[in-house]
């Protein structure tokens, strides 16, 4: 038979005359009135991983009226528990369920989309998994550990035609989008360079001391480590010790400021179906080179942008970019102030009140798109190209040369060896073969 949702229920009841037999009274809640969403209009949604990053990625979803959050995975029980208590208190109910398998909650048809928060390790391939079984996804980021993780992700949501949203929410915060806006109109003139704040490269291979295994009901470690290589259990890294560690954190930890930085800088240089095509490694910056000219410099915290020019500005925040142009130039970062040329200043000088980030408005545009099927501000096809642009920086610090990437191929020229190390092993059996 045909499956039905309850519209089509109810519809196709009417239509026979009531044969039928439906509730005299029918409350306005479940109709959708009074401003109340219908329960078969609501945006279902699961959770995998969500630790305190994911927990907060939550709280602001779970204000949205048309969304409805049923479920939650975690190998760690302690944070399926926590998750499912924030949840049921929201609703009022017990109706929240745990999972220690991310299979049983993908498999159920009830749920939309997936918020996805696990470690770097996890992203790509439990969004990959997400998408395979039919859910719209939003990950945080970064969305992968390599280059080929990245192809792989974008591929594969094309190929299952599912909504993704990467969790680089900058792009829906006003006065990240007005300076973008400055440099795309022209208000700076031509631009030639673009500045974004990194953290200094680090690699550490190292392991920390092997610790009891506890029992797989309160932390699967197996599952914790999915397609990271094994290596002993540490209760350190589940609880974000993992960061700094090789094996869990993708490009040396470039991108936890770059997927945001660099992004915004390619959106800045209308960049978003390409990449900077040379790199090069200085001992406080990377520098990148666009096709069109124009200079991209990752700028190494903590001395970010005071370690090339002393008028640079240290009180726009964390995460700050600037753009410059022939006529001036603007710098702004999470406190939402905005730092202008003197010479602009009097004719673009705008504040923002208020600080810190929300990521409700990019979770707003996640679910907006969830519906229409539209392409989210940081669909899959952006992230490919700034997250590639950030491996590939990474890259040329680490193996202290310069690299020049084909940005159609997304190939390296002439350097086998960083061709090589744009992908990686994953343990089995978790595999990008999907």
């Amino acid at each position: 038979m045909k499956r039905m949702n309850r519209r089509q229920f109810l519809r196709e009841s009417l239509a026979l005359g009531g044969a039928v037999a439906l509730p005299g009274i029918i409350p306005a809640r479940a109709l959708g009135r009074d401003g109340a969403v219908a329960p078969s209009e609501k945006i279902v949604v699961g959770g995998l991983g969500l630790g305190p990053r994911g927990q907060y990625d939550l709280s602001v979803m779970l204000p949205e009226k048309d969304v409805q959050f049923v479920a939650v995975c975690d190998a760690v029980r302690s944070r399926r528990e926590q998750v499912k208590t924030i949840v049921d208190a929201h609703y009022g109910n017990q109706d929240c369920r745990m999972y220690s398998d991310m299979f049983e909650l993908l498999g159920r048809p009830d749920i939309d989309a997936v918020l996805i928060a696990t470690g770097d390790r996890w992203h790509a391939l439990a969004s990959l998994l997400a998408a395979k079984a039919g859910k719209d996804v939003y990950s945080e980021k970064p969305c992968g550990m390599t280059i080929g993780e990245i192809q792989s992700l974008a591929d594969g949501i094309h190929r299952y035609a599912r909504v993704f949203q990467a969790g680089t929410q900058r792009r829906s915060v006003s006065n990240f989008q007005y300076v973008v806006h400055l440099a795309q109109s022209g208000k700076l003139g031509r631009l030639h360079t673009l500045h974004a704040s990194v953290y200094v490269p680090s690699k550490s291979y190292a392991w920390l001391p092997a610790e009891p295994e506890p029992p797989k009901d309160q932390c699967d470690w197996d599952l914790w480590l999915g397609p990271a290589p094994w290596r002993p259990y540490n209760s350190r890294y589940v609880s974000g010790g993992w960061r700094g560690h090789h094996d869990f954190e993708a490009g040396g930890n470039f991108l936890d400021w770059g997927a945001h930085t660099v992004d915004l800088c390619q959106w800045a240089n209308q960049a978003d179906h390409t990449t900077p095509i040379e790199y090069e490694a200085t001992p406080t910056s990377i520098v990148a080179r666009y096709a069109n000219g124009v200079e991209l410099i990752c700028d190494f915290l903590p001395t970010a942008f005071g370690n090339r020019d002393p008028q640079y500005h240290t009180s726009t925040g964390t995460c700050p970019v600037r753009f410059e142009g022939d006529e001036g130039w603007v710098e702004t970062g999470d406190n939402m102030q905005l730092v202008f040329s003197e010479n602009l200043a009097k004719t673009l000088g705008r504040q923002y009140a208020g600080t810190g980030l929300s990521s409700a408005g990019h979770g707003r545009n996640f679910f907006d798109c969830v519906r229409s099927r539209a392409l989210p501000v940081c669909n899959q096809n952006i992230m490919r190209r700034s997250h590639i642009a950030c491996f590939a920086a990474q890259l040329s610090w680490q193996l202290g040369r310069k690299l020049t990437l084909d940005p159609v191929k997304e190939e390296f020229i002439d350097d086998e060896e960083a061709n090589r190390m744009r992908r990686r092993a994953t343990r089995e059996p978790w595999s990008f073969n999907i």
